[in-house]
């Protein structure tokens, strides 16, 4: 490849990259702009793109978002940017903005409050927020383009401003009973979360409309991430006279506790019970036995959610719903003594 990186003690301009790729200075502006799609053919704006990494080029994208009215700013707000889903959430969508010449400013832990505040903050071109509540979704003032991933639609969609990318919560559900029954299971134990947010909502609806003909005994958790009120729920679910051979949780932190508690009354996993999860985050594979539960795709919703960006500011289409995908590991078998 043609040409070296620039002298340090100067900044790298489109005229280098030109250079560099043997092409105009107006095809590289071309390349970093709307128009290189329909203009510059694909094997060139390959060329160029790589030539201006190797080279250290960074677009000046002010120009651009001048034109536009825009700042390039993009805020994703998550409940907790800790959490294993939420962190893969933000990694994907860091990854399609760097690809769209966006910015993505991370945000957790907020209130309704605070959210207002930040919606009315002109400094963003878009609002992206992650599994809001209904409260939330409620306050948020019209007028400021917002994308909402996992939320309630009925809620969120009121208005041209808004998007809401989903997740499938309810096919992912009948491929987790479906695989059960098909390993003969019919005593069926629910660790769920007993919080009245639109996520956990759509997956307790999801499983009572897929398990009809079972027997059902369910435990609510009414904290997220107290691990030990979770253990201490798994162990009252799995110490029931009638104890179920195989367990529904909520997610996959849940799936840890019932892990857990199953060890400390002595039953085997899957050899005693079979127990199954939700999210496929990186615990569901450290696990031993591995954890057979439902990826839905935390990665490719933050990616979503910024392709709805794009749809609601002109630049592209609607995204379609994120859906969800059976992971089967170690941790299900055939129904024990």
């Amino acid at each position: 490849m043609a040409g070296a990186r620039a002298s340090s003690n100067r900044r790298v301009t489109g005229h280098d990259v030109a250079r560099a790729a043997g092409v105009s200075q107006a095809t590289v502006s071309l390349v970093f702009s709307d128009a290189a799609a329909t203009r510059v053919s694909e094997q060139t704006r390959a060329r160029v793109r790589a030539v201006a990494r190797q080279l250290g080029y960074l677009p000046q994208a002010s120009g651009r978002q001048l034109r536009l009215g825009r700042s390039g700013l993009v805020l994703l707000a998550v409940p907790d940017i800790r959490a294993p889903y939420f962190s893969r959430v933000l990694a994907g969508a860091h990854e399609a903005a760097e690809a769209g010449d966006l910015t993505v400013v991370a945000s957790s832990s907020w209130d309704a409050d605070k959210l207002v505040r930040i919606a009315t903050n002109t400094q963003f071109d878009a609002l992206i927020f992650c599994s809001p509540t209904d409260q939330q979704l409620e306050r948020l003032p019209s007028g400021v383009p917002l994308v909402f991933l996992d939320a309630d639609p009925d809620l969120a969609s009121a208005g041209p401003d808004r998007l809401v990318v989903e997740l499938d919560v309810a096919d992912g559900m009948r491929r987790l009973l479906s695989h059960l029954r098909d390993l003969g299971h019919r005593r069926i134990g629910r660790l769920r979360y007993a919080i009245d947010d639109y996520t956990f909502r759509a997956r307790q609806a999801a499983f009572a409309a897929a398990t009809d003909g079972l027997r059902v005994s369910e435990r609510p958790v009414r904290q997220a991430g107290d691990l030990d009120l979770a253990r201490g729920c798994a162990r009252d679910l799995l110490a029931s006279p009638q104890r179920p051979t195989a367990v529904v949780c909520d997610d996959d932190v849940l799936a840890v506790a019932v892990y857990h508690a199953a060890d400390q009354l002595g039953l085997g996993v899957p050899t005693d019970l079979s127990v199954v999860g939700m999210d496929d985050v990186d615990a569901a594979q450290i696990l031993r036995p591995g954890l057979t539960t439902v990826d839905l795709g935390a990665e490719s919703l933050g990616r979503k959610g910024i392709e709805a960006v794009g749809a609601l500011l002109g630049d592209g289409r609607q995204p379609t719903a994120q859906g969800a995908e059976l992971i089967i590991r170690e941790s299900t078998g055939r129904p024990g003594r």
